[in-house]
């Protein structure tokens, strides 16, 4: 590969300055969001009948959105390449989902709930969505009880709750480890009532691979059939993308293998705004890498760390020793020891990188593991370090351990062959989460009219970190509350004139889907789709995982361009179109990952600051935390798509904090 030399400040260009109107934000925090609802434009129910909802995706945003807007009576086109809509990446979460109810009498309140948020998204989220979001979530759990999710309880019946990362309360309600599951069953329930109904109409095994821009709006959606290979266009009055994160950009990562960019990246291309791409999620508590042929990583609930203590060894020399014979004065409980406050409950960017750092120094703990540095020399490192639950057994009781993590642990069991209840857990930071996304405004409606975006797929609620049992809640309150008060605004605009196939932005979107097959099938190069995932993966780890500097992002940038280029001329991508073919699939989502990596790379570049999960070797305080530059990047940065290898434009969405002080963090 080779280098390419970037200038740092020519690289992009500026467009103008981009803002949110749609909230009036000269009323008190607390009114926003009664006001939005109360100015809103509505739909009466007569008219619902005549206009079509595009929703891609079926996980919670999606699949509550769906179910919510076929109830009110619109007509509804749900599309997911799964099987099944229960097969949406949302049923692999574990841990809980926030909500402002203070069951605990322990000082929680919607305001606590808005500030743990904006300050555990280290100031960079939007503060007036934050508020909407801490409002709206305690109606989540009436709701979800309301449908039989079947939350833990407490002796008394009352529903039980437990601490996450970031907060000093007990706010996240939870079902054991199967949180995501049940509140997904619950949704999927409400969607296939729709379904029976005859307002939802579900369209499984389906993979938008365009979106159909006429007008300046959104009218409709390219797909692909994944089983037959048919490329089928489908018209509405609005489109909604719920598509998930994009995580699945680093190869490995604890995402589903299927997760991935391209419905976000198509309407990208289409003019869609890309906020904050560089803001990724490193969680702390993963199973660590285990070997070069493994797929993805596996995410151990951060639950655990309400009961499990993080350590290593005090002395190097120990960390090849067995955990049990290593006496606790040998022992760093090092969250513990820096954090005093917050402890093992600190936020997920600051544990992540504190157990980087511990291994760094030579304390991690594991089987030794070959790696390379930026240079490309090879070293030998241990990357783990413990989380350990014999505190909690002496003290609980195993009985009351394996009541609140036994799915867990076993789980854990299953992969590694060790019994957590006797060894220490082992854990090492991984990519989870995306807190970038496309543009949004208030209304959750993205750069193009039309098109609205829902869950982790757009940027709004999370800034540049995001708290633990937050995306549940988005998700739900996005697909349940949100989505359908706002979107009535723009339908009530409609009926637009019905958009025929025959329409030439229909037809060119298709053409435009149907070439871009034929040119990944017509390559036949000599290297298969997952080498270039992994290549890139290694580049984006390296380089834009948990530390980033000018210089590496510089050498990715370069290496990622090349790596492109080779990929459209050297793939290998076998079978046909009109088939299942598995290998297609995986081509057109690296394809679109490649360029996303770029653009990822341009945005940390730009960013001199460290934020959150974004951190910036050039800009950190003395005790090696994150230094923020609040007086020249207090903004979302949303990039517009110009061409492909060409410079993206910078768009800036000032951050305006009034009901909260902005400050540097502190969890100590």
């Amino acid at each position: 590969m080779s280098e390419t030399t970037l200038d740092t400040e020519t690289y992009w260009s500026l467009g103008a300055e981009i803002s949110d109107t749609k909230a009036a934000i000269d009323l008190p925090i607390d009114k926003i969001w009664q006001n939005r609802q109360f100015t809103a434009k509505l739909v009466n129910p007569a008219n619902r009948r005549k206009l079509t909802v595009i929703i891609v995706g079926t996980g919670l945003a999606g699949g509550a959105a769906a179910a919510t807007l076929g109830e009110a009576g619109y007509n509804v086109l749900n599309f997911c390449y799964q099987d099944s809509p229960r097969r949406a990446h949302s049923i692999a979460a574990q841990g809980g989902i926030n909500a402002a109810k203070n069951y605990r009498n322990d000082g929680d309140s919607t305001y606590r709930l808005f500030y743990d948020t904006v300050k555990g998204g280290d100031y960079r989220s939007r503060e007036t969505n934050v508020y909407r979001l801490a409002e709206v979530s305690a109606n989540i759990i009436d709701q979800c009880v309301t449908q039989g999710v079947p939350f833990a309880r407490e002796y008394g019946g009352l529903l039980d709750t437990r601490s996450f990362g970031g907060v000093q309360v007990q706010r996240t309600f939870y079902a054991r480890g199967q949180t995501g599951q049940q509140l997904l069953i619950g949704a999927y329930q409400a969607l296939e009532r729709q379904v029976a109904a005859g307002t939802v109409k579900m369209y499984t095994r389906h993979e938008m691979i365009e979106v159909i821009v006429t007008d300046g709006r959104a009218r409709g959606i390219v797909t692909r059939d994944m089983v037959t290979g048919k490329i089928e266009a489908f018209t509405a009055d609005v489109v909604v993308l719920a598509t998930g994160g994009y995580g699945n950009v680093f190869f490995l990562s604890t995402n589903a293998m299927g997760c991935n960019v391209t419905a976000d990246w198509r309407a990208h291309r289409k003019g869609a705004y890309f906020a904050n791409p560089c803001y990724t999620q490193i969680h702390p508590t993963c199973i660590p890498v285990h070997g070069e042929t493994q797929s993805k990583l596996t995410l151990m609930s951060e639950s655990l760390r309400n009961d499990g203590r993080i350590w290593v060894p005090k002395k190097a020399e120990d960390c090849g020793k067995d955990p049990r014979k290593i006496p606790e004065k040998d022992r760093d409980y090092y969250l513990e020891r820096i954090y005093p406050s917050f402890g093992n409950l600190v936020p997920r960017d600051i544990a992540s990188r504190q157990a980087k750092n511990m291994c760094d120094e030579g304390r991690g703990v594991g089987p030794e593991v070959a790696e390379r540095d930026g240079e490309g020399n090879e070293r030998k490192m241990r990357r783990g370090v413990y989380l350990d639950f014999s505190d909690a057994i002496n003290r609980l009781g195993k009985k009351a351990v394996e009541s609140r993590y036994g799915n867990l642990f076993d789980m854990y069991k299953q992969i590694t062959a060790e019994d957590p209840y006797e060894l220490p857990m082992r854990i090492y930071p991984a990519v989870h989460y995306t807190m970038g996304g496309l543009w949004v405004d208030y209304d959750l409606q993205s750069s193009i009219p039309g098109l609205y975006v829902a869950g982790e797929a757009n940027f709004s609620d999370h800034g540049a970190n995001r708290l633990g049992a937050s995306a549940l809640m988005q998700g739900l309150a996005d697909g349940y509350f949100v989505l359908p008060n706002t979107i009535n605004d723009y339908l009530a605009g409609a009926p637009f004139d019905k958009l025929d196939k025959n329409n030439p932005a229909v037809a060119e979107a298709v053409q435009s889907a149907t070439d871009r097959v034929k040119t990944l099938l017509k390559v036949n190069g000599s290297r298969t789709v997952d080498s270039f995932h992994k290549e890139l993966g290694h580049i984006m780890w390296e380089y834009c995982g948990m530390e980033r500097s000018e210089e590496g992002l510089k050498l990715a940038i370069g290496r990622i361009r090349e790596l492109r280029k080779e990929f459209w001329s050297d793939v290998k991508v076998t079978g046909v179109n009109e088939d299942f073919n598995q290998t297609l699939e995986r081509a057109g989502r690296v394809a679109d990952f490649l360029e996303l990596g770029e653009l990822m790379c341009v945005d940390a570049l730009h960013r001199r600051e460290s934020c959150g999960g974004h951190f910036r070797t050039e800009s950190q305080t003395p005790e090696g935390e994150a230094l923020r530059r609040d007086d020249e990047y207090l903004y979302v940065a949303a990039w517009e798509f110009a061409s492909t290898g060409g410079a993206p434009v910078l768009h800036k969405e000032q951050l305006n904090y009034k009901a909260i002080e902005l400050k540097q963090r502190s969890y100590k």
